[in-house]
C-alpha cells in the first residue's frame, strides 16, 4: 500500500513538473521568435544575443522534460539506487548551456566594441528591439517567480535550475534594454552601448551557470550532505532510548533525494525483533527530516 502511494505521489510530481516546463517552453518559443525578428528588423546585436539566450531556454525546457521522466523511474535491476542522478545530469547540462551562452554573448559583444574602437560605425538599434527587451523582462521575471516557486514545492533541482535560466534571461533583457535605449536616445557615437550591455549581461549569465554547476559537480563526485544536516541525523538517532555511538555515517545526494548509511550500537541481549523495531523507527524519523524517498541503511552492532 505504501509503495502504491509513493508511486502515485511520483506520478503527480512528474505531471506537475511537465506542466511547469511546458508553460515555460511555450513562452520561450514565442519570445525567441519575436526577439530574432526584433533583432534583425531593429538592427540590434544585443537583441540577437538575447534571442540566442531564449533559444537556449527553449532547448533546456526540452531537456528537463526528457530527463525528469527518466529520473522519476523507480529502482530497477540496473539502478539499485534509482534514477535520481539523471535529474542532476539535466541540471548540469542546463548549467553548461548557460555557460556557453554567456561566453558567446561576451565574445560577440567584445568583438563589436573592438570594431567600434577601430573606427567602424555601428548601426543604431530600432525601437522595436527596445519594445522586445521590455516585454522579455516582464514575461521572463514572471515566469521565473512561478517556476522557482513550483520547483521548490516539487523539490526538483532541474525545475529550479530552469527557473534561474528564466531569471538570467530577464537580467539579460534588462542589460539589453539599457544598451538599446541608450543607443537610441543618446544619438550618434553611442551605438556602442548596445554591445557593451551585452558584455555586462554575459557575466551575469556565467555567474548563474557556475552557481548551478558547482552543486551538480559536488553530487556527481559523491560529496556528503552539509555538516549541519549530518549533525541533525546523529541527533535524531541518539534521541532513541538504548541507541548509542552512531558511527561510520555516510551521506550523499541522489538527484532530489538522498542516501544515508550508518552504524549504531544497542544492547546485545535484546531480541532481534526489538532491534529491528528500533531501527525501523529511526528510519521513519530520518525520512521525516530528509524526505520520504530517502534511502537508509542502518547496521546494528552490540555494545562494546
Amino acid at each position: 500500500m505504501e509503495r502504491e502511494t509513493t508511486e502515485l505521489d511520483e506520478e503527480i510530481r512528474e505531471r506537475s513538473i511537465y506542466r511547469v516546463t511546458v508553460l515555460g517552453s511555450i513562452v520561450n518559443l514565442l519570445l525567441l521568435v519575436f526577439k530574432f525578428f526584433a533583432g534583425v528588423a531593429g538592427h540590434s546585436a544585443a537583441m540577437l544575443a538575447d534571442a540566442v539566450h531564449s533559444l537556449s531556454d527553449f532547448v533546456t525546457d526540452i531537456i528537463v522534460i526528457v530527463f525528469v521522466r527518466i529520473s522519476s523511474k523507480p529502482a530497477d535491476e540496473g539502478h539499485d539506487y534509482g534514477h535520481g542522478k539523471y535529474e542532476t545530469l539535466a541540471t548540469a547540462i542546463i548549467g553548461m548551456l548557460l555557460l556557453l551562452v554567456g561566453i558567446g554573448v561576451l565574445w560577440n559583444g567584445a568583438s563589436a566594441i573592438y570594431r567600434f574602437l577601430c573606427g567602424e560605425t555601428l548601426s543604431r538599434p530600432g525601437t522595436l528591439a527596445l519594445v522586445a527587451a521590455l516585454i522579455s523582462i516582464v514575461s521572463k521575471e514572471a515566469l521565473y517567480q512561478y517556476t522557482v516557486f513550483r520547483g521548490r514545492r516539487l523539490q526538483s533541482q532541474a525545475v529550479v535550475a530552469n527557473a534561474w535560466h528564466h531569471r538570467s534571461d530577464a537580467l539579460s533583457s534588462i542589460g539589453t534594454a539599457v544598451g538599446i535605449g541608450g543607443a537610441i536616445w543618446l544619438g550618434d557615437g553611442w551605438q556602442v552601448l548596445d554591445p557593451i550591455a551585452a558584455v555586462v549581461v554575459s557575466f551575469f549569465i556565467m555567474k548563474v551557470a557556475v552557481k548551478l554547476l558547482v552543486p551538480c559537480l559536488d553530487e556527481l563526485l559523491e560529496k556528503s550532505l552539509p555538516v549541519e544536516v549530518e549533525n541533525g541525523i546523529l541527533t535524531d538517532i541518539l534521541s532513541f532510548q538504548g541507541v548509542t555511538a552512531p558511527h561510520h555515517l555516510r551521506t550523499r545526494r541522489i538527484g532530489n533525494y538522498c542516501s544515508v548509511d550508518v552504524h549504531i550500537r544497542m544492547d546485545g541481549h535484546i531480541t532481534l525483533e526489538e532491534a529491528h523495531r528500533t531501527a525501523t523507527a529511526i528510519e521513519a524519523r530520518l525520512r521525516q527530516r530528509l524526505g520520504k524517498r530517502t534511502l537508509i541503511n542502518i547496521h546494528v552492532e552490540p555494545w562494546k
